[in-house]
C-alpha cells in the first residue's frame, strides 16, 4: 500500500477526518477527495505538499494551509473537547479509507488492463505529441478515422502507441475564432478533472496544425442515442446521463476557484463511455468569471436553440445560462424533439409543446409508462 500511486474517493460520503498516517505514501502523485463530508486539519507532510485546493472540493469542514484556499485552523486546545467526539470518527474514517484502497487494489488485480490506463492517466495528461505521431495514429487524418465535424475542426480516432484509444479534435485554422477556441479548450481542461468531464491527454500546437487529443468515448454523443437508426435510450439511462451532466455543471459553477461556463451545452456535447456514463465536452467557446463576478460578456455565439435569451442578444455569460441550456436538454432527452423543429414555429414553443403533449398524452410511448395523470399534471404547472 505505501507504493500507491492514486487514490480517488471522491463523492463517497466520506466523514471524519483526513488520517494523518496517509503522509506515509510517499509515491502518491495524485489524490480526489472531494464532494465528501470531510472535517479537520488537511495533513501537511508527504505527498501533502504537492497537492493543490482541487484534491478537497466541497469539503466545507476542512481547515489548512491559506494556499488551500480554505478555512484556517483553529486552537486544537479549544477544538477537542471530547476525545471520543474526535477519535472515534477518525478511527473509522482510517478504517473506511484502508478499506477503499484495499478494494482499488484488489480491483487492479482483476482488471489489470484498466489499472494500467488508470496508472498511466498522470503522465499522458502532459504527454508530448509531435504532429507527425498524429498523423500516424490516423493514417495521414484520414477520411477513414473521422467521426464527424465541429464548429472549428474535425474530429478522428486514433490509437497511441500504447494501445490507448483517443480522439484528436483538429482546429481548421482558417476559420475565423479557431486560434481563440484551441486556445481556450487547451487551457480549460488542463485546469478541470471531474469524472463527467471529457478528459484531455494532450495538446499539438504548431504555426499551422493546432489539435487536442482527448479521451475516447466508444458510445458517442447523445445526439447519436436520440435521433440515429437503430439507436435507443430507455428512461432511466436519460435520467441518469442528466445527472451525469448536472454534476459536470455543479463541478464547473461551483467546485473550482474560477467559475467556469461551458456556454454550449447541447446533446452533440455530451459523449458517452462505455458504461454509457455521460461527459460534457466541447470547452471551445467556454469562459471564465472573475472572482466574485456573476456575469461577463462574450461576442461568439453558442448554438441556437440551446443558448439563454440574454446571451443571444447581449452576449452576457453567466452560470443561468449554463442552467437554461440544461434545461432545454434535460426537455430534449426525455421527448426526443430538437428545440429548432420546424413544429415549434410562431407561438408554438418547446414549453408550450411539452404541456399539451402531457395532457393529450402525445408523447413519447416510454415516457407514457412513468408520467401518471396527477404528476403531468404537476409538471405542467412547474412549466
Amino acid at each position: 500500500m505505501l507504493s500507491l500511486e492514486l487514490l480517488d474517493l471522491s463523492q463517497n460520503n466520506l466523514s471524519g477526518e483526513i488520517p494523518k498516517s496517509l503522509e506515509a505514501l510517499l509515491h502518491l502523485s495524485y489524490l480526489n477527495l472531494s464532494f465528501n463530508r470531510l472535517r479537520g486539519e488537511i495533513p501537511t507532510g508527504g505527498p501533502f505538499r504537492n497537492f493543490s485546493a482541487q484534491s478537497f472540493v466541497s469539503n466545507s469542514a476542512l481547515c489548512g494551509a491559506p494556499q488551500l484556499h480554505i478555512a484556517a485552523c483553529k486552537n486544537r486546545t479549544k477544538a477537542r473537547r471530547s476525545i471520543l467526539k474526535d477519535v472515534i470518527p477518525g478511527i473509522l474514517s482510517v478504517i473506511l479509507l484502508v478499506t477503499s484502497i484495499s478494494m482499488l487494489i484488489l480491483r487492479r488485480k482483476r482488471h489489470v488492463e484498466v489499472a494500467r490506463e488508470t496508472t498511466l492517466w498522470p503522465q499522458l495528461q502532459w504527454r508530448r505529441v509531435s504532429y507527425q505521431e498524429l498523423l500516424t495514429v490516423t493514417n495521414g487524418l484520414n477520411e477513414s478515422n473521422l467521426l464527424g465535424s465541429g464548429g472549428f475542426g474535425s474530429v478522428y480516432k486514433g490509437t497511441l502507441s500504447d494501445g490507448i484509444n483517443v480522439v484528436i479534435k483538429v482546429f481548421n485554422l482558417q476559420l475565423e475564432g479557431a486560434f481563440t477556441s484551441f486556445d481556450t479548450e487547451c487551457e480549460m481542461l488542463r485546469n478541470i478533472r471531474h469524472r463527467n468531464l471529457i478528459k484531455i491527454i494532450s495538446c499539438c500546437s504548431q504555426i499551422d496544425f493546432k489539435a487536442v487529443v482527448l479521451d475516447y468515448m466508444p458510445n458517442g454523443s447523445l445526439e447519436k442515442w436520440l435521433y440515429a437508426q437503430n439507436f435507443s435510450l430507455n428512461i432511466l439511462q436519460r435520467l441518469s446521463i442528466m445527472i451525469d451532466v448536472a454534476s459536470a455543471l455543479e463541478y464547473l459553477h461551483h467546485g473550482t476557484e474560477i467559475p467556469i461556463v461551458h456556454c454550449d451545452l447541447k446533446p452533440n456535447n455530451i459523449l458517452l463511455d462505455a458504461d454509457m456514463v455521460g461527459h460534457v465536452a466541447d470547452f471551445g467557446i467556454a469562459s471564465l468569471l472573475g472572482k466574485g463576478d456573476s456575469m461577463t460578456q462574450t461576442m461568439t455565439l453558442a448554438t441556437i436553440g440551446y443558448m439563454a435569451p440574454e446571451y443571444g442578444t447581449e452576449g452576457i455569460v453567466t452560470r443561468r445560462g449554463d442552467v437554461y441550456s440544461f434545461g432545454v436538454v434535460l426537455t430534449e432527452t426525455f421527448i426526443k424533439r430538437k428545440p429548432t423543429d420546424e413544429m415549434f414555429v410562431g407561438e408554438t414553443s418547446l414549453k408550450q409543446w411539452v404541456a399539451n403533449s402531457i395532457l393529450s398524452g402525445a408523447i413519447d410511448e416510454d415516457m407514457k409508462l412513468w408520467i401518471p395523470i396527477y404528476l403531468g399534471q404537476r409538471m405542467i404547472f412547474l412549466l
